[in-house]
């Protein structure tokens, strides 16, 4: 029951719980930028460098062996660098946007420590002297 204790201490301990939520929203949010680029900001892209379908860009190595009925029998080998590209620009704008929200983050926990702290509520001791302080005024 040792491990079993001590592995759910770890599991439940706040950075692993932190992380784990962290890996899960990332994961989506890599989804919404990847079709960002893929249905966004590829298209015009493609268009504007003349009609280019990045992920169609390959490169044959091999062609496709078809046999007298015209059956494809082997795939062709490809080199596929449009793909890559693709990839590349996702990774690119994921990294930039990421970048961002750290920033904003971080500018963020800078308003919240630059405010300054109240001070401190007096102690019953100090409390109880200032009564007899103004007791003894009067």
């Amino acid at each position: 029951m040792g491990f079993a204790k001590e592995f759910r201490d770890f599991a439940m301990r706040g950075n692993v719980v932190d992380m784990a939520v962290g890996i899960i929203i990332g994961g989506a949010f890599g989804k919404i930028v990847a079709s960002a680029v893929n249905d966004i900001i590829m298209p015009p892209i493609g268009y504007l460098v003349g009609g280019v379908d990045f992920k169609a860009l390959k490169a044959v190595v091999k062609g496709p062996v078809i046999n007298d009925a015209g059956e494809t029998i082997t795939e062709a080998v490809t080199i596929n660098y449009g793909n890559f590209i693709q990839t590349t620009i996702d990774f690119l704008i994921i990294a930039l946007v990421i970048l961002l929200m750290i920033k904003a983050m971080n500018n963020l926990r800078k308003k919240e420590e630059a405010q300054p702290a109240p001070p401190p509520a007096p102690t019953k001791e100090e409390t109880l002297l200032t009564e007899i302080r103004d007791l003894l005024r009067k």
